[in-house]
Formats: C-alpha cells, structure tokens, sequence
C-alpha cells in the first residue's frame, strides 16, 4: 500500500515576519515591537551629538577670550619715574666725565619709552608720554651735568647751584648749548619712540 504524498514545506519567511528593506535583513519592518536605536558612540567627544545646536560644546555656546585692556595711568606713571631715574643717571655721568654723550641720551629714552609702553600697553597716550618725558629727561639730565661741573669749579654745593641759582643755571644752558645739546635732546624723543615698538612688538 503506497504512502499519502505530502505537500513541500511552505518556504520560510524572514524573521519578523516582513520582507527585507532595500535588500537590508536587519532593517526595521513595520509593526515591530521595538523602536529604532540610536546609533553607538563613535569614540568621537567631538562629533555632533543629536539634539545639540550648532556652534554648542557641552550645552553652553563658546565665550570668546575678552579684548587685552591697556593701563593708561600706570604706563604714563611707569614712563614718568623711569624719566626720573634716567635723568638723575645722566646727569651724573655728564658730569663725572664734563661732557654727554650721544648714546646716554639715546639710553634715557629707551629706558623711558620701553618702560611706560611695557606697563601701559600700547595706547598712543602711554607712547606720547614717554617721548615728552624723555626729552624732559634728557634736558634735566644736561642741568644736572652742568650743576655738577659748576659747582665743582666754583667749590661750593650741588644743590646751590641746582636748587638756589636755577635760573642763573639756565642761562649758562643757553650760553653753552650748541648743535651737539640740541642733538642729545632730539636723540630722546626718536628713542623713546623706538623703545616703545619694542615693548609692544
């Protein structure tokens, strides 16, 4: 007795009982019980996380550095009392030796304008300060030379002929000066000017 024929197994559908997407067996098929998930770290701190807004880093927006602020009144007070120092150093060395020297000029306003603008920034207030204080610096420095001189062939006090007879003094400047004096006192200024761009550059 022959035996009943069966009829062949149905084939077999994917799992999930859907037919695959774009040809992707994994892809999500409708009516599934669990929702899509987000994809996996990359390892990437600096990727684009969902939800986050362009131009954000961890949630807060970037704050940029604020601006370097220049001190004016400390750059112009720094200038003045290296003008100060400078001039008295000038002075002194004019005259120990009764005469000047152009790069001791040179030097008092370097020290001036290298000093007030590597305090006070940049600011054209600081380096106008410095070149005027300069060639105060360089002048003083030339009276104090001469004080020095004068009151050593006179034999009698510094401070006699600086502080008592200041106006007596200014003539004898006036009478002494030539083109070298007025040379020292443009030398200042320039190097001051010089001195300035070096500290801010």
């Amino acid at each position: 007795m022959s035996q009943p024929v069966q009829p062949p197994n149905p084939p077999q559908q994917p799992y999930g009982g859907g037919q695959p997407t774009d040809g992707n067996p994994y892809a999500q098929q409708p009516g599934s019980p669990n929702p899509p998930q987000p994809a996996a770290p990359t390892g990437n701190p600096f990727a684009q996380q969902p939800g986050a807004q362009p131009g954000q880093f961890g949630g807060a927006p970037f704050q940029p550095a604020p601006p370097a602020r220049t001190n004016i009144g400390l750059g112009v007070a720094a200038a003045l009392g290296a003008a100060i120092v400078a001039a008295i150093l000038y002075g002194v060395i004019a005259g120990s030796i009764e005469r000047e020297i152009g790069y001791a000029a040179v030097g008092v306003g370097f020290l001036v304008g290298f000093v007030g603008s590597k305090v006070g920034g940049s600011n054209p207030a600081v380096i106008g300060a410095g070149v005027v204080f300069s060639l105060v610096a360089v002048f003083f420095g030339q009276l104090i030379g001469m004080s020095m001189i004068v009151a050593d062939a006179l034999h009698v006090s510094f401070s006699e002929i600086f502080f008592d007879r200041f106006g007596a003094l200014l003539d004898v400047w006036k009478e002494e000066a030539d083109f070298m004096t007025y040379l020292f006192l443009l030398l200042g200024p320039v190097a001051a000017f010089g001195g300035a761009r070096k500290a801010v550059g």
